[in-house]
């Protein structure tokens, strides 16, 4: 297991109780990377080896989630994670001019976080709104038939 590294009493708790849910300690994976990103931040080599010390999985098995899931990320993230689909139907719609606008309006790429660790943004392959295209994910809240306009609302309701 990674040394140094330790989920806070708090964590440990909710892990348990997430553990307890499954027939088998392995299958509570991607919960336990959810709280491991929580946590610390981001998933970096060193939580990799944790989580995979945790569950008594491989670190190969742990790896492999992580380089499928797009949810999870070595770097860590800004207070707002922008995630801005572009599959076919929001690219049919406008996505890659919204991309380019936010990219423009944060003054960042796809891929960065603002110098003042406000805002990440990054480009994801579907986040399952196709009826609704183009759509975009902010933390935990999903925004659909955006427009520029709409964005900048979006945005200017945050602290």
């Amino acid at each position: 297991m990674s040394k140094g590294l330790e989920f806070s009493k708090k964590t440990k708790e909710r892990l348990q109780a997430i553990v307890a849910k499954y027939p088998e300690k392995g299958a509570a994976l991607l919960p336990t990377l959810w709280l491991a990103q929580r946590e610390f931040s981001a998933i970096t080599p060193e939580v990799e080896e944790y989580v995979a010390g945790l569950l008594g999985l491989s670190l190969v098995r742990v790896h492999e989630a992580l380089s499928f899931y797009t949810m999870y990320t070595p770097q860590p993230l800004g207070k707002y994670h922008i995630q801005l689909c572009t599959n076919i139907s929001c690219s049919l719609l406008g996505a890659e001019e919204l991309l380019a606008y936010l990219k423009k309006r944060l003054n960042i790429e796809a891929g960065e976080t603002t110098p003042d660790k406000k805002f990440t943004l990054s480009t994801v392959e579907c986040l399952g709104y196709c009826g609704t295209a183009p759509v975009m994910r902010l933390n935990e809240t999903f925004y659909e038939n955006l427009t520029e306009n709409g964005i900048d609302q979006i945005l200017r309701k945050l602290p």
